[in-house]
């Protein structure tokens, strides 16, 4: 694995790419790093891609300590990396809370984006009852707890090298300014990204993991996804969970590469 950097105001986003062709940009969620795509790259190599997986900025091998974490800055981020690699325009892949980042970067540089991919995407801010506030508040200021979380995210199928990866994962997270990281990406910005989804112009796929935990209804939330969208579409992950890319690689891949080639002409 070769790590590349990309400097920005405040730091250097961490990103690694593979293979060669069209270019596509994974984009992982809270608390993760780009391991997490680690089961989906070599089957996107294999069908003839060049594809980068990013360190959200306060992630893996990130700079920590940044002003802001708001999805608009990281979608500059992934903008950051395309331009870095002269491989544009790219199809941009965002899982849960990167999901929210290739909204902004698609419609701030459309030239850049040739298509995008939402897997997971929250439409609405989750209602947590007194009880839910505090442990998840709990849970986003302790590697160990936010461990345990992430562990609840498989509810069917897990990765053989899981247990590996969320060790690797804690271990990143006990880092300075790590856990603050994760809680920036999903506090609070305006504008939210479904204000920012009607001015999409590319091609939209939104995957959803049909045994998601954090919706009470994925398919609900994925057609309310694909609503605030001109051009969209979205597919069901069947006996996945949050992290499809992890838990049902190949199924996932499947979906993608049927979208990839309508977004890259390849």
């Amino acid at each position: 694995m070769t790590t590349s950097q990309v400097r920005r105001d405040g730091g250097h986003i961490a990103y690694e790419a593979h293979g060669q062709g069209p270019l596509v940009v994974l984009v992982h969620g809270m608390g993760e790093n780009r391991a997490s795509f680690r089961h989906l790259t070599p089957l996107l190599v294999a069908a003839g891609y060049r594809v980068a997986s990013v360190d959200v900025r306060g992630h893996g091998e990130s700079t920590a300590g940044w002003p802001t974490y708001a999805p608009a800055e990281v979608g500059a981020d992934l903008l950051a990396v395309v331009r870095d690699l002269d491989a544009g325009p790219a199809v941009l892949v965002g899982s849960s809370s990167g999901a929210a980042a290739v909204i902004f970067a698609a419609t701030d540089a459309p030239e850049l984006v040739s298509g995008i991919v939402q897997i997971g995407a929250f439409v609405g801010k989750p209602k947590l009852n007194p009880l839910l506030r505090l442990t998840q508040a709990a849970v986003l200021r302790s590697p160990r707890l936010f461990g345990r979380f992430h562990n609840t995210l498989f509810p069917v199928h897990r990765p053989t090298d899981d247990a590996a990866y969320r060790r690797s994962m804690v271990a990143n997270l006990r880092e300075p300014g790590r856990m603050a990281a994760t809680r920036g990406v999903i506090a609070p910005a305006e504008p939210h990204w479904t204000a920012r989804a009607p001015q999409v112009r590319q091609p939209v796929l939104v995957l959803m993991g049909s045994k998601d935990p954090d919706f009470p209804d994925p398919g609900a939330e994925a057609r309310a996804a694909r609503r605030l969208f001109r051009t969209a579409e979205a597919r069901m992950i069947e006996e996945s969970g949050h992290y499809p890319h992890a838990d049902r690689p190949q199924r996932t891949a499947e979906e993608l590469l049927g979208f990839l080639a309508v977004c890259t002409g390849a």
